[in-house]
């Protein structure tokens, strides 16, 4: 099951900003990161699946239910980027609130059963020793901590949750990944948007990314790192490591090529028994796969050949580099 299915989902502010023709999966049980610089739209998207935001076009469902339905929301978790308090409530007093905005009867929020799910979320995330305590004294890690409790209180299907480390130190962006990774084992959904890559390249499963209020790239993390994701563009770095080299292999290869090898490949390292690695910058897998052959048809043993993974934050520059060069700035 797709928990978040958007095709061509588009939110503009008097046809400027915004997010436009949008169309992306999120498989059910995974952690899906969404990316970008400041400005492309993804807090814009966001607020759509959340149901605060109503699209100018376009559709979409979350858990299965379009947009803004009851029986969606009550099977989501939202944290929003910029939330307040009332400052004079304490962390129970707040999510008895949130359990009511969630659809509970005042009533239920009373029981012996709500208050025991109020101290296990208050747990989860920290708080337990402040439970007492004024939110007005909260610091903004606490209040953080707070608004994933709110999140996390009706045990979601989905959660929700942008920008949810803004605020937290390294130790508390520490157990927030911690957490979040036990909500996946358990069957849980996550979809973040954030612009920690750290947190992103350990915990996502899948990602996106957004420039200009346009999707450029989506799919398996490994996948877009590695340069094979859906949409995405420009060549890919490929690795290719071998048997059998010997000094006089690269003139060999070169001459097999018309003297054209130095633009198609690079010798990373060899050795005395003739153990190479070799990387080139393949547009498709139809070149890689002819690289291959010239090395087996030159008496070379294959042991590997496939797309080498970059770090994120270089895939992330070069993706928005790109787009900047091409002009393609938000609007």
């Amino acid at each position: 099951m797709m928990m978040i299915d958007a095709t061509d989902l588009t939110k503009t502010y008097n046809g400027r900003g915004g997010c436009r023709g949008i169309t992306l999966q999120v498989p059910e049980g995974c952690i899906f990161g969404l990316l970008g610089p400041n400005g492309a739209g993804k807090s814009t998207f966001v607020k759509m699946l959340a149901g605060l935001h109503r699209p100018d076009s376009g559709r979409a469902t979350v858990l299965g239910q379009p947009l803004g339905r009851p029986e969606a929301r009550r099977k989501l978790g939202y944290l929003p980027e910029l939330f307040r308090f009332q400052d004079w409530l304490t962390p129970a007093e707040v999510l008895r609130f949130h359990g009511q905005l969630g659809g509970l009867r005042p009533q239920e929020t009373r029981t012996t059963a709500f208050r025991s799910r109020v101290r296990d979320a208050l747990e989860l995330v920290g708080l337990s020793e402040a439970a007492d305590r004024r939110v007005g004294g909260f610091s903004k890690g606490m209040q953080q901590r707070l608004g994933l409790a709110a999140a996390l209180l009706l045990d979601p299907e989905l959660v929700i949750l942008d920008e949810p480390s803004s605020a937290l130190d390294p130790v508390g962006r520490y157990e927030i990944r911690s957490l979040l990774k036990q909500l996946r084992g358990k069957g849980v959904t996550i979809f973040l948007n954030t612009h920690l890559l750290e947190d992103v390249e350990e915990l996502c499963d899948e990602a996106a990314f957004l420039y200009g209020g346009e999707l450029l790239a989506s799919g398996p993390l490994h996948k877009l790192l590695s340069g094979t994701g859906d949409n995405v563009g420009g060549d890919a770095n490929w690795r290719f490591r071998l048997g059998g080299w010997l000094p006089e292999t690269w003139e060999e290869l070169n001459d097999a090529v018309g003297g054209a090898l130095s633009s198609l490949l690079r010798l990373v390292e060899a050795d005395e028994s003739g153990n190479a690695l070799l990387t080139a910058r393949v547009t498709d897998r139809e070149q890689a796969g002819y690289l291959c052959a010239l090395f087996i048809r030159s008496g070379l043993t294959l042991y590997e050949s496939g797309p080498e993974q970059n770090s994120l934050e270089a895939w992330f520059l070069r993706m928005a580099q790109s787009q900047s060069r091409q002009g393609g700035v938000p609007q």
